[in-house]
């Protein structure tokens, strides 16, 4: 006679809810852990989020002066100013792959790589790390921005935010992928993203209107996710939130995500062998 043993239905939900509350602990973990030593060196904190509203006064008047009138929407402001978020988030989390070659020469990476973190808690907690600096950078921008005539719309500018950290995490996690590849030739890692940075920039109409510019280059735009995401930013903290350029935005910062975690949990797992 066999015995049948009879599984609870409720098993399955019971383990995904305690894989996802794992999962939520430990990325907190990672997050306080990377927090932490920017608390207390309190001028990098200061300089980083001045720094936004530097790029702001210097290059926001040149193109009030070239573009008034011409940028979509009319308002130089309301165009720049999400581009600037956006380009602090694309700056921030595509080089903190540097810090873990710092810990892979120290042997910190290493360290991480025994306790019983999940690996993809080690990738989202570092990358989050950055969108807590971007949040508040973004709070001191706009809070500067809107005495000189930019609108708020506070419901645009959270999903913006949201919309920013899901990009950021995965642009971080690609990173993070990258130093792991390059640990022993550790210049190829500013060589790559140099390479890769300065192109996606240009060619998502971040900093100019790619609208009056050469065919080829509108036509490369429309292959660069980085497009999709300033368009919808741009949507988003104009208040437009159910349209087509948010969804697409919407569509590539999930793909980002996607690509950005698969990659980079297989090189956190490549790295532990």
């Amino acid at each position: 006679m066999s015995a049948t043993t009879l599984t609870p239905t409720g098993a399955v939900t019971t383990d995904s809810r305690m894989e996802r509350s794992s999962f939520a602990r430990d990325t907190g973990i990672v997050l306080m852990r990377e927090l932490r030593p920017m608390l207390r060196d309190p001028f990098s904190l200061v300089f980083g989020l001045v720094q936004p509203i530097v790029f702001l006064a210097l290059f926001g008047p040149l193109l009030g002066g070239s573009l008034a009138g011409s940028v979509p929407g009319g308002s130089v402001w309301q165009w720049f100013v999400p581009a600037i978020l956006v380009m602090t988030a694309l700056f921030g989390s595509s080089t903190v792959g540097s810090n873990l070659l710092y810990e892979m020469q120290t042997g910190a990476h290493e360290r991480m790589l025994v306790t019983p973190l999940s690996r993809s808690s080690l990738l989202v907690g570092r990358a989050l790390k950055e969108m807590v600096t971007l949040g508040a950078q973004a709070v001191l921008i706009v809070a500067v921005m809107v005495p000189f005539g930019f609108r708020l719309y506070p419901a645009g500018a959270v999903l913006g935010l949201a919309l920013l950290a899901v990009f950021g995490i995965g642009l971080g996690s690609l990173s993070y992928a990258l130093a792991i590849a390059v640990r022993k030739q550790d210049w190829m890692f500013w060589v790559v993203q140099q390479t890769f940075l300065f192109p996606l920039m240009i060619l998502s109409g971040m900093l100019l209107p790619l609208e009056s510019g050469p065919g080829w280059m509108q036509v490369l735009s429309r292959f660069n996710p980085l497009t999709y995401i300033v368009d919808a930013e741009r949507a988003l903290f104009s208040g437009e939130i159910a349209t087509a350029t948010v969804a697409w935005g919407v569509v590539a910062a999930v793909a980002t995500l996607a690509v950005g975690l698969a990659v980079g949990i297989r090189g956190m797992r490549r790295s532990a062998d």
